[in-house]
């Protein structure tokens, strides 16, 4: 596993000073291990993107489609080894693993779509001044660094290369540490293809790595999907370059659930919030407001629901929640644990490590938590469940909005014309009224507040890397 780093078409071990550990969360144990990009590669790696982009983005939009679309062909034909590895490093339940590899292949495919369409948005623009006339170009914004996380690995990934690869722009992509196994594929898949050299490169490493592709004069533009602290320090780094960046940061998610909603239902929906990918999500909704009316039925079966979760190993047992990614995530939900005990918070259920090998944690619920509790207002990333109860729908709004976060919400109410109203009062990017958290490739992703800057899936995701030019002639 040396040669983990795809640098102009090559495949090349990594030079620099780290170890990184690939483990398996679910025994606690490394299964791999790979040495890091050193700073000297990266600047191979930001270089050979600079030099295939030329050609790259000159290239015709139906000769980029048709990559995309082996792209997405290549995924499928490799299913059964990149979900057993999502299984393996993510700790993923089978059912998980198969749904992020089908949101990637998805993702492919739409923007192969969305390529073929590119030359038809540049157009002539009408002027009410007599004698000039003027054209749109929409075209790629250059070299672009990508920085994606460990929770949903291939599937951030692929919301970012797509809608780049579609655009005509070349990239640097810097996988996480904790997971940098799957994000190969892509490299190999480029290869199969007979990607041009140089436009994608793939540079593994930690904090240093990061860092040095962040920092980076030769990029024209950086897009990273990671925490709140991280993400500042990436802002930082963009602001002394003067070049733009997207953010997809952190979340503290609300779920309304009024008196008039099937509570059997609203118990899956809240479930399914909270303990997919064992609720290590920027989008989990976290913080559970019920109306007064349902509230005394709805905790008991919730509070049931939980309990009866089957959680253990994804590749030897049949479970609904694996554990959690890293020791240091799993260390970080014990840590809120022994606040909530230090706050004296009510615990439904869980609130406890699971006495097992591996890094698993007890899916928690947690009733009538105070609104100045650390466990209502920061982002746990774990099966964490704050609940609180309001009476009207104005307070539910108010209590929703009330956070530093704005990435999503969801709603669940029988009064189809109020769950649309509340929708539309929440202080979010993405809603969802009476469903689990179905994610389209067509529709956006990002958030307000501090949840991040810009968008990205959908139409939205392709402009992130685009740059519009104005052409202006005088007829004279």
């Amino acid at each position: 596993m040396t040669t983990s780093h795809y640098i102009a078409g090559h495949w090349v071990e990594g030079q620099g000073s780290d170890c990184i550990s690939v483990n398996d969360p679910a025994l606690g144990q490394p299964f791999a291990e790979l040495m890091a990009a050193s700073v000297s590669q990266v600047d191979q790696a930001v270089a050979a993107a600079r030099s295939a982009l030329p050609a790259w983005k000159s290239t015709g939009a139906s000769e980029r489609a048709a990559f995309l679309r082996g792209f997405a062909e290549q995924l499928g034909q490799r299913r059964e080894a990149l979900v057993t590895l999502q299984m393996r490093n993510n700790g993923k339940p089978r059912h998980e693993a198969e749904i992020d590899l089908d949101d990637a292949i998805a993702t492919f495919g739409y923007y192969a779509g969305l390529a073929e369409q590119l030359p038809s948005k540049n157009r002539t623009v009408p002027l009410a001044a007599p004698g000039f006339t003027a054209r749109t170009r929409l075209e790629p914004v250059g070299v672009v660094g990508l920085i994606v996380p460990w929770n949903f690995p291939l599937v951030t990934s692929a919301w970012k290369l797509a809608p780049a690869l579609a655009a005509g722009c070349t990239v640097v992509l810097k996988p996480s540490e904790v997971t940098p196994l799957i994000e190969q594929a892509y490299g190999q898949i480029a290869d199969a293809l007979g990607l041009p050299a140089g436009v994608l490169n793939i540079v593994n490493g930690k904090a240093e790595t990061g860092a040095a592709l962040s920092n980076h004069n030769g990029l024209d533009k950086l897009s990273f999907t990671g925490s709140n602290s991280v993400g500042s320090q990436v802002m930082r780094s963009a602001s002394a370059q003067c070049r733009p960046v997207t953010l997809e940061l952190g979340g503290k998610s609300a779920i309304v659930v009024f008196d008039d909603c099937d509570v059997d239902q609203a118990v899956e929906w809240i479930v399914a919030g909270i303990s997919w990918n064992a609720g290590q999500m920027c989008s989990a909704t976290s913080r559970l407001l019920v109306q007064d009316g349902i509230a005394d039925a709805l905790l008991p079966r919730l509070q049931a629901a939980l309990e009866n979760l089957r959680v253990g190993n994804p590749l030897t047992e049949e479970v609904d929640m694996g554990p959690l990614t890293s020791q240091a995530q799993w260390l970080k939900v014990a840590s809120y644990f022994a606040t909530a005990r230090e706050e004296g918070l009510q615990c439904l259920a869980g609130g406890h490590a699971l006495d097992r090998e591996g890094w698993f944690v007890s899916p928690t619920l947690y009733t009538d938590v105070p609104k100045d509790s650390r466990l209502w207002t920061e982002e746990i990333f774990g099966p964490v469940l704050c609940a609180r109860r309001f009476a009207s729908e104005e307070q539910a709004i108010a209590e929703a909005n009330d956070s530093r976060f704005g990435l999503v919400a969801t709603v669940c109410s029988a009064d189809l014309e109020r769950a649309e109203r509340v929708a539309d009062a929440l202080e979010v990017g993405h809603v969802w009224i009476n469903s689990v958290q179905a994610v389209f490739v067509e529709t956006s992703w990002g958030g307000t507040k501090g949840s991040g800057i810009g968008r990205e899936l959908g139409p939205w995701g392709l402009s992130a890397y685009q740059s519009v030019k104005h052409v202006t002639r005088c007829l004279g």
